[in-house]
């Protein structure tokens, strides 16, 4: 199974906030980001795309939330430690397959 990491939420579900900031700041990046996530769904392949909040260098809490979609307020956080461990998770686990997992802590 494809574990793919992506930053952030997609724009259609982003904060009037974020997506002032996905325009300006982050544009180059999200420039061609349906259009590689439609590929990826299209693929054929067993995969999940992982949108975790603002990575820290903190260490695992074990205790992060996972879901399709996650409310989110203020400036939400989770340790890279914490994402391995959700990925790992998921290329072991058939739940994950086709969704997108949204990670914060």
């Amino acid at each position: 199974m494809a574990v793919l990491v992506r930053g952030g939420e997609t724009y259609r579900s982003a904060s009037a906030v974020q997506k002032i900031f996905y325009r300006t700041f982050l544009r180059d990046i999200y420039a061609n980001k349906e259009l590689s996530e439609r590929a990826i769904r299209s693929s054929g392949l067993d995969w999940t795309l992982v949108y975790p909040t603002m990575l820290t260098k903190g260490p695992a809490k074990g205790s992060y939330l996972a879901d399709d979609r996650l409310p989110m307020r203020g400036n939400p956080t989770i340790s890279r430690a914490d994402v391995a461990d959700f990925l790992h998770k998921a290329a072991h686990d058939p739940t994950w397959i086709h969704r997108d997992a949204v990670i914060t802590d």
